[in-house]
């Protein structure tokens, strides 16, 4: 979650997707105009392990604040020197615009960690 003004809110999933173009970009925009949200793909292809990386990035953007969800996938791991490189990803590079646009602009990071479900195995 990413706090601060309207305005400076409004304008980070613009400077992110312009400075990280993603290969696919959806945008959604509500009737009443207080909310967008941008779902983002983004494709690395890592030589040293021949795959492909994906991430997904999902931005929602309402008045008071922006919600950022991403998600890895792709890639091979298991297989002997498959072992990923220490290389900058896609996922890094996502991570560290939020946290750069974040500091310079003067907005609040929140991160939010969603609570796993347990089994209730009452017997």
């Amino acid at each position: 979650m990413v706090y601060g003004p309207k305005d400076t809110l409004r304008r980070f999933p613009e400077k992110l997707f312009e400075l990280h173009e993603p290969k696919f970009l959806y945008s959604y925009n509500d009737t009443s105009g207080n909310e967008k949200v941008y779902v983002a793909v983004f494709e690395q292809y890592e030589k040293q392990i021949n795959a492909t990386i994906t991430l997904t990035c999902i931005v929602e953007c309402t008045n008071s604040h922006n919600r950022i969800e991403m998600k890895k996938s792709g890639g091979r791991m298991g297989f002997r020197g498959s072992s990923l490189s220490e290389e900058k990803n896609i996922e890094s590079d996502v991570v560290d615009f939020i946290m750069d646009f974040s500091k310079r602009f003067g907005l609040s990071l929140q991160e939010i960690i969603e609570k796993k479900e347990t089994e209730n195995t009452d017997t």
